[in-house]
């Protein structure tokens, strides 16, 4: 098994002042254009009670408002992933609270992907100022802070009884966040039905996220190779909590929106939902990680079926 690739490194390196949507993009972000009040503001194919009777029985404006309130919870999502998961990770491998980080190509690409990630909160932030604005939305549920992905992050951190696998489980979720978050991203950033500045803000968030994706990948190569053995199970052992936590559907999210716009039977809905074949995951497509898992040499150690997104044990 390889360590950091330098070559590749130096590449990406290289790459992001003429990359980097911070140096390139801002423009397009500060002045978008106009809001077209009739286009939608999330696509309506990704709401998982979108064909569900009580929802389509529902009035325009509560399903508008359910479709702006999914808008702003995709924002809360990705910024809380930045915010509390990836941005102290970077910083941690940044102060060599993990081995094999101190070539220079690996704290230069880790620096440049932390500055990133501090800009792509600001674009989300943006754009969900502009939401809020024109569609005149003040009050909101209160359970956007932490989304099922970081939730499940907490809940296993704290069952952990040392801080070396505290740092692993954060350093996993960022690891598996960063390689899989553009299958994320495109369910937005591709859709001609919703909002332009939605889909750019996906879209641009998306692109530099294509260079963290293999940064990550060759930090947790190099890192790897300097753990021992019970550091190598734990992460083997959690892949599978990762996947599943990233990949989530929110339901407890969907249950508050759902009341907050007025659905008297929201339970229900999304009890309904839940129960549907395949409706338990919003992102399916974990290929990167199993490649990961490969390098890694403890392939056959991940208790997951990469076929059927199915916890094997």
């Amino acid at each position: 098994m390889t360590g950091i690739g330098p070559n590749t490194l130096k590449r990406l390196a290289a790459a992001w002042p003429g990359r980097a949507t911070i140096r390139t993009d801002m423009t397009e972000v500060l002045d978008p254009g106009p809001y077209d009040p009739e286009l939608m503001d999330y696509p309506t194919g990704l709401l998982p009670f979108a064909e569900h009777p009580d929802y389509l029985a529902a009035t325009p404006e509560q399903q508008l408002q359910v479709n702006t309130l999914a808008w702003l919870a995709y924002n809360e999502r990705v910024i809380a992933a930045e915010e509390y998961v990836a941005n102290p990770t970077f910083e941690k491998l940044a102060h060599g609270v993990f081995p094999g980080c101190d070539r220079f190509e690996a704290k230069e690409t880790i620096q440049q992907s932390h500055v990133d990630e501090v800009w792509h909160t600001y674009m989300h932030m943006l754009a969900m100022r502009r939401t809020r604005e024109a569609r005149r939305t003040t009050a909101e549920p209160d359970k956007y802070g932490h989304p099922v992905t970081n939730r499940r992050l907490y809940a296993l951190a704290a069952e952990a009884g040392e801080q070396w696998e505290r740092d692993l489980l954060y350093l996993l979720w960022t690891a598996v966040g960063e390689i899989s978050i553009n299958k994320f991203l495109d369910l937005v950033a591709g859709d001609d039905t919703i909002q332009p500045m939605h889909a750019l803000v996906a879209r641009l968030h998306a692109r530099d996220e294509a260079a963290h994706g293999p940064v990550m990948f060759e930090v947790m190569k190099d890192v790897f190779v300097h753990l021992d053995a019970k550091q190598r199970d734990l992460l083997a052992r959690t892949i599978p909590d990762a996947i599943l936590a990233f990949g989530a559907e929110d339901y407890d999210l969907w249950l508050e929106i759902l009341r907050f716009a007025g659905f008297a039977r929201a339970k229900e809905i999304v009890e309904d939902s839940r129960s549907l074949p395949g409706n338990d995951l919003i992102v399916t497509d974990f290929g990167p990680i199993r490649r990961l898992a490969r390098e890694l040499e403890i392939e056959d150690r991940v208790a997951f079926d990469f076929a059927t997104n199915q916890r094997t044990e």
